[in-house]
């Protein structure tokens, strides 16, 4: 099913809302911006398991684009007060919410067009059932 209509607006909406909210979180701890451009796009090397196939490569996606992992980081460094890890989870957590507010979704096995979100590309093909 294609989300389209409000849905699809609130849903990047979610995402920008999310940018933003980690974007203040990094600002109020300052830990400096240079580390925030240098780890931001460190997910995206999940993208590399697609030469293995399109099944690996949503996988390994879904592994590094799931909100679980930086929810567990931010976790452990508010449990040690650990700012070096609050920086990763926030850091982890803003490029999620950056991808989701242009309407990169989780993966599905078909391909890397295929999301939760909807069919993402210029000549969109029918959604896999």
């Amino acid at each position: 099913m294609q989300v389209t209509g409000a849905v699809r607006w609130v849903l990047r909406f979610e995402g920008l809302g999310l940018l933003g909210l980690c974007l203040l979180g990094y600002a109020r701890l300052g830990q400096g911006w240079g580390q925030f451009a240098l780890w931001f796009l460190v997910p995206d090397l999940a993208l590399i398991a697609y030469l293995a196939g399109p099944r690996l490569g949503a996988w390994a996606y879904n592994l590094t684009h799931a909100l679980v992992g930086p929810v567990v980081v931010l976790g452990i460094g508010l449990a040690l007060a650990a700012p070096g890890a609050l920086a990763v989870g926030l850091i982890w957590a803003a490029h999620i919410g950056f991808d989701r507010m242009l309407g990169y979704g989780l993966k599905y096995g078909q391909g890397f067009r295929f999301t939760h979100l909807g069919v993402i590309g210029r000549d969109k093909p029918s959604q896999p059932g």
